[in-house]
């Protein structure tokens, strides 16, 4: 069965596509991949919060989970669109990195340094996720394909400002 891809209603008619139903579930896929790492990073960054005292690191973890929960709408948005439920799990590497996360936190006593370097294995992560996700972009939407990649480099930004962070220490 062929579905008419909303998302293209208001596209010029050469961008008008149809989706099958086992386009439309690849297509969901890649995008709750997204919501996932974007999940972690919500938890990940709340864990980071609840590790340091210093406010500084405090303000930035905070905006960080911010800018996930609002790339997350965006992300779930574009899941609903293709008939798609969006995913409130987590991976399963950030689960187990968020256990290694308060470990660490606790053997080095919330150590700056330390809670920064395990921020930046996250970020590096979630480029990877994104990464992925464009490699694999050969059936995605050209919209959507610019958006993931929008989205990449916001979170660029973030893995950057956490490395100079990191290394500053």
């Amino acid at each position: 069965m062929i579905i008419k891809n909303e998302l293209h209603d208001n596209a010029p008619e050469e961008q008008q596509r149809f989706y099958t139903e086992e386009e439309k579930e690849k297509i969901v896929g890649v995008l709750n991949n997204l919501v996932q790492i974007n999940n972690d990073r919500i938890e990940g960054y709340g864990h980071a919060e609840e590790s340091t005292e210093d406010v500084d690191l405090k303000v930035l973890f905070n905006r960080m989970m911010s800018k996930s929960q609002i790339l997350n709408v965006v992300l779930s948005e574009e899941v609903l669109k293709y008939s798609g439920k969006p995913t409130e799990s987590t991976t399963l590497l950030g689960k187990a990195f968020r256990v290694w996360m308060d470990l660490k936190a606790t053997l080095t006593g919330k150590d700056r340094k330390a809670i920064l370097e395990s921020c930046e294995f996250g970020e590096e992560a979630a480029q990877e996720t994104y990464a992925d996700a464009i490699k694999d972009s050969e059936f995605l939407p050209v919209n959507v394909v610019k958006m993931i990649s929008y989205q990449k480099a916001q979170l660029l930004d973030d893995l950057n400002h956490v490395k100079f962070l990191r290394e500053k220490n």
